[in-house]
């Protein structure tokens, strides 16, 4: 029985888990697709470097996360290890990390107008792929290396045979097999959403000044997908459509601001034991009212 609640204890406990750092992911998306928006290449200067950065780092938030969540799936699932010490770590790794990737080319005064929008320029092709498109293609590998393993190992511990049948055990494999499935999702997603900006940067390199429209029109409608990818992907669980219900979002909303729910010893009011007043038709009647409160009506005394 212990173990058994211990496992449920665990398996909400990663759930929640994940779900603070999809948040987070999340987050960074937002942020990331809102440099797409500030408009297109601007001159050089002081705002088309701020553009830059602020692409460069938030690409590197969404990254991180996205390996974090990897990371941590696989520590969960294969080597068994509880993670919750670790969050103080995956916030300072996932935004700290890309900081000093986007102030890097800053320092060197790589950016400025690159396409459509201000990045590492045409100049600094080796900054290009040294910050950016090398680590996120070799991340993206080892991501896909690793969400393989996962899901050898848990697959065969769903089909392991433990001897005895546990009902518990078993609905905690298919509860772990539904959540794994939607995450092994997401190094796909940015494998999808980064392929034609690869390519167009491939092409930009060695045709520098015969850019395709062709390449430049996927990248610019494939580059700010991240965000929406992502939704699509934490879509894919039916059980979060249900939570993002309004009654399910009114409860959620309702348990985070408004629970002042507090444990206090009991202290029962003055209680008056008497003996009720029976008519002749109610004696024979076992009806005996054996105690007595003011704001207390019977109604019905019989059996």
């Amino acid at each position: 029985m212990c173990g058994d609640f211990n496992g449920e204890a665990s398996n909400g406990h990663l759930l929640i888990s994940w779900m603070k750092m999809i948040l987070s992911l999340t987050v960074a998306a937002f942020f990331d697709s809102a440099a797409y928006v500030m408009g297109e290449s601007h001159p050089e200067g002081f705002l088309c470097a701020f553009q830059g950065l602020w692409l460069t780092y938030f690409d590197w938030c969404a990254l991180a996360w996205v390996c974090l969540i990897t990371f941590n799936l696989y520590l969960n699932l294969v080597r068994e290890i509880s993670t919750s010490r670790y969050e103080t770590f995956y916030h300072v790794t996932a935004w700290g990390l890309p900081l000093i990737m986007a102030v890097l080319p800053l320092l060197k005064g790589c950016y400025g107008p690159a396409g459509a929008w201000c990045w590492i320029t045409d100049n600094h092709v080796a900054w290009r792929f040294g910050i950016w498109y090398v680590p996120l293609f070799t991340l993206i590998v080892l991501m896909i290396c690793c969400y393989a393993r996962i899901i050898f190992v848990a697959n065969r511990r769903m089909q392991s045979w433990l001897g005895t049948f546990n009902p518990e055990r078993e609905r905690r494999k298919v509860s772990l097999a539904e959540d794994i499935k939607p995450l092994k999702w997401y190094p796909s997603v940015y494998l999808l959403v980064s392929l034609f900006p690869l390519i167009n940067r491939l092409h930009n390199a060695f045709h520098p000044v015969d850019p395709s429209f062709a390449l430049t029109l996927l990248h610019v409608l494939t580059a700010p997908l991240h965000g929406l990818a992502n939704a699509f992907v934490f879509g894919l669980d039916r059980d979060t459509w249900g939570l993002l219900s309004p009654t399910g979002i009114q409860l959620a909303l309702r348990s985070r601001l408004c629970d002042s729910t507090r444990i206090g010893e009991y202290h029962p009011g003055a209680v008056r034991y008497t003996q009720a007043d029976l008519t002749e038709d109610e004696e024979d009647l076992d009806a005996n009212v054996l105690f007595f409160s003011p704001h207390m009506t019977l109604k019905d005394r019989t059996p």
